[in-house]
């Protein structure tokens, strides 16, 4: 708004002292203060509200003129009721410094002003806004993209102040803003919610983004409507906007549990529950034209899940390796481009499932939308790691062929801009060279770790899954040619099977528990399960709940110290005497040998199945 409207509404109670010439400058917020040096709160074009509390004697008022007059102010108004009547002295500080000076009648509140500036300065914002938004949109959806959601976010941070981010379902930085807003949590300090990261644009640590994400997934399986707000730890307050495709989901159903795994969320730094409607309009729009830019990049990816499925469907049928061979030479160069040579692979295998009532159908597209997202590092921003994923389907599951650079292509082979699977392909040892800060990151030694992955995408997929839904994941290691992608395959769904057989929503196993009893253990039936450790530990447990003689602990130290009597009792900080009654107590209560490798590996499996 421009200084001269102050003087339209007479209930402002508002009389011009002063600066008639300057009346066209544009107020851009109001401040009250009668601190003597406001100048580390003003940031420019504020109309300054003092009660004179700060002026002791006539000289006081060119210092503080010439303090806002630097901090290039838009005007001041100064009430009267603290001295009767605006003084001299300030008002010839003000003219000397071409500074507009208003005085305000003692029965006009500076809240009424405060309140006048903000409606007339949001709501003039908001329009601006909306009008760069529509041009912007007509832009996107006529031709080419107008930057990507990135510009929209600078939009919001530098019209409207309002820091903004746009987030995956994992919890990704789909887009962040490049300028800062001038408030909201981007003023946190550092480390909070609202550290600010290289160009001044604000961050959002990995621990808040997933807490957001898990807020808006349960929000949108619940069929809440409308904004959700979300108070983090730190008390910053943010509102979320999910971001919908403009089409239904992957099986034209239209069941929320099609997208909503897989959908984008617009994150702003504000409290959004008393906001106009005119005002949530607008973000409301944003969304949506954020959403033509998602339609656009999942557009793109047809190309790399065609190929995915081309390969997928010749190693089912059986083809031979050198078919095989060439349709992956003609998928390395797609997914990473400018390698000379056709890279290592790993297969993952996901299945989503749901419990009980109409499940979507079929639930691979469902899938192969969610896998392309949980294989990017979360560290990640923006769309394009995903870019070297592809993804196909079949039946209920979804397989992701992820390259991993050879060996002989060294550091230099990876691309620019992160790491071909982006969720930890380590380029290190057997299965690549090098390795970039996102595989340090993750610490793989060995391409993509189940581990690392169920760490990544657990929190906020368990929200979204909450009540009638699973997510299983099953990772291969990797294999240097078409010869050994048939068995990568198979080994990626066992492990699947093997995470299935686990409890929780979110469950991932790899290929190292395919070696190991780990492997044998969740398929023993639970009767059995029950029937075998109730026989070995329940005389146990009930001598420690009457004696409190701990000797289920020291059992567990004794076979973690591979029966070590020196070793275990220095871990339990025992004498070694103590610790060979209390394992001759262990013997006594279930029969059992500890000195017999068969009765140590009964006592293993039977704490491991407890």
């Amino acid at each position: 708004m421009r200084l001269r409207a102050l003087l339209e509404t007479d209930a402002l109670g508002l009389r011009l002292l002063g600066g008639e010439e300057e009346l066209d400058r544009t107020v851009r917020g109001v401040m009250t203060t009668d601190l003597r040096d406001p100048s580390r709160y003003l940031s420019g074009g504020e109309l300054v509200l003092t009660g004179l509390a700060w002026r002791r004697e006539p000289e006081d008022s060119e210092r503080f003129v010439r303090i806002l007059a630097e901090a290039q102010v838009a005007g001041l108004a100064a009430g009267e009721a603290e001295l009767g009547s605006v003084p001299e002295d300030l008002v010839l500080a003000c003219a000397r410094h071409r500074l507009p000076l208003f005085s305000v009648v003692e029965d006009v509140a500076f809240a009424s002003i405060t309140e006048y500036v903000v409606r007339r300065v949001s709501g003039e914002r908001a329009g601006d806004l909306a009008a760069v938004v529509d041009r912007h949109r007509r832009l996107m959806t006529s031709g080419p993209a107008g930057g990507g959601p990135e510009v929209v976010l600078d939009l919001l941070a530098s019209d409207l102040d309002l820091p903004a981010w746009v987030l995956s379902a994992t919890g990704r930085r789909i887009a962040v803003p490049t300028v800062a807003a001038s408030g909201g949590p981007a003023a946190a300090g550092p480390g909070g919610a609202g550290t600010v990261g290289s160009g001044g644009a604000p961050e959002l640590p990995a621990a808040v983004r997933a807490r957001l994400a898990g807020e808006h997934l349960a929000a949108q399986r619940s069929g809440r409507r409308g904004t959700h707000r979300v108070t983090a730890a730190d008390g910053a307050t943010y509102s979320l906007f999910p971001i919908r495709s403009s089409g239904q989901g992957p099986a034209g159903s239209g069941d929320v549990r099609e997208t909503v795994l897989s959908d984008w969320l617009l994150v702003v730094g504000a409290d959004a529950g008393d906001w106009p409607e005119e005002r949530l309009d607008l973000l409301h729009g944003v969304t949506q034209l954020i959403a033509v830019e998602r339609d656009r990049r999942d557009a793109a990816r047809t190309v790399r899940r065609r190929l995915a499925q081309e390969v997928l469907e010749l190693v089912q049928s059986g083809a031979p390796p050198a078919e095989v061979a060439a349709r992956l030479r003609v998928a390395a160069p797609v997914l990473l481009p400018g390698l000379g040579t056709a890279p290592h692979w790993q297969v993952v295998v996901a299945r989503v499932e749901w419990e009980g009532g109409a499940s979507p159908a079929p639930g691979g597209p469902v899938t192969q939308s969610l896998l392309e997202e949980v294989l990017v590092d979360p560290e990640a921003t923006g769309p394009e790691p995903s870019d070297r994923i592809a993804v196909a389907h079949t039946g209920d599951e979804a397989v992701a062929l992820v390259p991993l650079p050879a060996p002989a292509d060294g550091p230099a082979a990876a691309p620019a801009g992160g790491p071909p699977s982006g969720a930890g392909a380590d380029t290190g040892g057997d299965t690549g060279a090098g390795g970039g800060a996102a595989e340090r990151a993750y610490g793989f030694e060995a391409g993509i770790h189940a581990d690392a992955l169920l760490a990544a995408v657990r929190e906020p997929l368990s929200r979204g899954l909450d009540g009638d839904g699973r997510l299983t994941l099953g990772v291969s290691a990797s294999v240097q040619s078409a010869e050994g992608l048939r068995g990568a395959l198979e080994e990626a769904r066992h492990a699947r099977r093997v995470a299935a057989a686990r409890p929780g929503r979110v469950c991932a196993a790899g290929h190292q528990e395919l070696a190991s009893h780990v492997l044998l253990l969740p398929f023993v039936p639970d009767d059995v399960r029950r029937a075998f450790t109730a026989r070995l530990l329940d005389p146990l447990h009930d001598y420690d709940r009457r004696h409190r003689a701990e000797l289920i602990p020291t059992l567990e130290a004794f076979l973690d110290c591979d029966g070590s009597w020196t070793r275990c009792a220095a871990r339990l900080h025992l004498h070694v005497n103590t610790l060979r009654y209390r394992v001759g107590r262990i013997e006594q209560l279930t029969g059992r040998d500890l000195a017999r490798l068969e009765d140590k590996v009964d006592f293993f499996l039977a704490l491991r199945m407890s």
